[in-house]
């Protein structure tokens, strides 16, 4: 596994992290405690320090399956988790419903110390090493949520700031306030709109990058047949990514891949998350794994480094598939 320093922090960080969304089940058909812990535990003991979380990852589930696998171990986390997304109050703006609960975006500063207690207490501990506003609160002025995260840290209570979801002029402001250690967005093969504001306006600043959907929810494993079908709540069931004909055409691309893969000995996904940290100086990638399995191939694509030619090649396959779309 290689690391780096998170952002302007001094806190040293594995380029794999271990992303926990699923383990709440919620969007995700439902999930499987015991291997969601075994998931979190192989990732800790194949050299992932950094696990990503959040309140709204099953309203609070998540966060409890993360501070049960910890435990005895907490050291040797770089725990990451986030605010924004709120079911105890109905100020801020109202964002969606969750097993049954209006979920508003809200970054006041008396609800951000408020969910921080609350998942100091699901995690069992008594700080977070990087926390993340989830989803921006257009109500909210971002100078008084920074101030509030910047006392924080001031307190101890957070060692690094992030931010999610954000666009240019967000990210802009929370700058003008303090540091922004790393910013959390969807980035992939597939979904790279970051590339031209957000990449370059964070190589400026120090800002690291977390990369979530770093598999495109699965599409980009090189696993997911056109055959498989989606049950229960699973959000892929009616998303036009994940249709028959689009499956079959993404595994079509990724077979042209696959031989940089053999050449490095690593699975088509190991190759697609090395490829994600080779394209900006500071990036990580969250990956997700509903068992140990998983986990562990995940972590040992941190180990990987891709040469300069292998990555234009794949760009130029890549290239080739998103004109043919």
């Amino acid at each position: 596994m290689r690391y780096q320093t998170l952002g302007t922090s001094q806190i040293n960080t594995s380029l794999i992290g271990l992303g926990t969304w699923a383990m709440g089940g919620w969007m995700w058909g439902g999930t499987d405690d015991k291997a969601s812990i075994d998931a979190i535990k192989a990732s800790l003991d194949n050299g992932v320090n950094l696990i990503d979380t959040a309140p709204a990852y099953g309203l609070g589930k998540a966060e409890e399956l993360v501070g049960e696998a910890i435990q005895g171990r907490r050291e040797d986390v770089v725990l990451a988790t986030k605010c924004g997304l709120v079911w105890h109050t109905q100020q801020g703006e109202y964002f969606f419903d969750e097993e049954g609960k209006p979920v508003h975006r809200y970054l006041g500063g008396d609800s951000i110390r408020y969910e921080l207690e609350q998942s100091l207490t699901r995690l069992k501990t008594d700080y977070i090493d990087l926390y993340i506003t989830h989803w921006q609160d257009p109500t909210t002025d971002i100078n008084h949520t920074m101030e509030t995260l910047l006392a924080l840290k001031e307190e101890g209570k957070i060692r690094a700031i992030g931010i999610s979801n954000v666009n240019g002029d967000e990210l802009k402001s929370y700058l003008k306030c303090g540091a922004v250690d790393a910013i959390q967005e969807k980035y992939n093969m597939l979904d790279r709109d970051i590339e031209t504001g957000l990449m370059p306006m964070c190589a400026e600043n120090n800002t690291s990058i977390l990369s979530y959907s770093s598999l495109a929810q699965g599409l980009l494993s090189g696993k997911i047949s056109a055959q498989r079908q989606f049950s229960g709540d699973d959000q892929r069931i009616n998303d036009p990514r994940f249709s028959m004909q689009s499956r079959h055409s993404i595994n079509q691309f990724l077979d042209t891949i696959s031989p940089i893969a053999k050449d490095y000995s690593i699975s088509t996904a190991q190759l697609v998350i090395a490829w994600t940290l080779e394209q900006a100086p500071s990036m990580f990638a969250l990956c997700g794994a509903r068992n140990s399995q998983q986990a562990i191939e995940n972590a040992a694509a941190g180990a990987v480094t891709l040469s300069k030619g292998d990555v234009d090649t794949i760009n130029a396959q890549l290239q080739k598939y998103l004109a043919d779309q």
